[in-house]
């Protein structure tokens, strides 16, 4: 059984920092997508940010994170990383983490809280 666990999020003033975890288990596929969406209240959820491939240099990031946030993907450990910087209050969401295993199989995480607010 698939399972992914998150970790990190939580309260942010703006400015600040927060680095999201995602650990993928339970699957000997090899993993094709990995990244992270976010949910605001009253919005549809978004990419925020993703590495395609086996190689980090093949990501994606949303508009509005570039050049603030850092994604960073360890195939050995089967892990995802989110680096948050310079966080904005719009960036309040629920953020999920998202696999994706080669015979596109989909897999999210339960969602973790990010709130910047001061």
């Amino acid at each position: 059984q698939v399972r992914l666990r998150e970790s990190g999020g939580g309260l942010s003033q703006p400015g600040g920092s927060l680095t999201l975890s995602c650990a993928a288990s339970g699957s000997r596929a090899s993993i094709f997508f990995m990244g992270w969406y976010r949910q605001a209240p009253g919005k549809q959820r978004e990419l925020v940010a993703g590495v395609r491939g086996m190689i980090n240099t093949n990501t994606t990031y949303a508009d509005s994170v570039k050049g603030r946030f850092t994604i960073s993907r360890d195939d050995a450990k089967s892990t995802v990383d989110l680096q948050m910087n310079d966080l904005k209050p719009e960036d309040t969401a629920v953020y999920y983490c998202n696999v994706v295993f080669v015979g596109n199989n989909w897999y999210w995480g339960p969602g973790t809280q990010v709130t910047v607010s001061s």
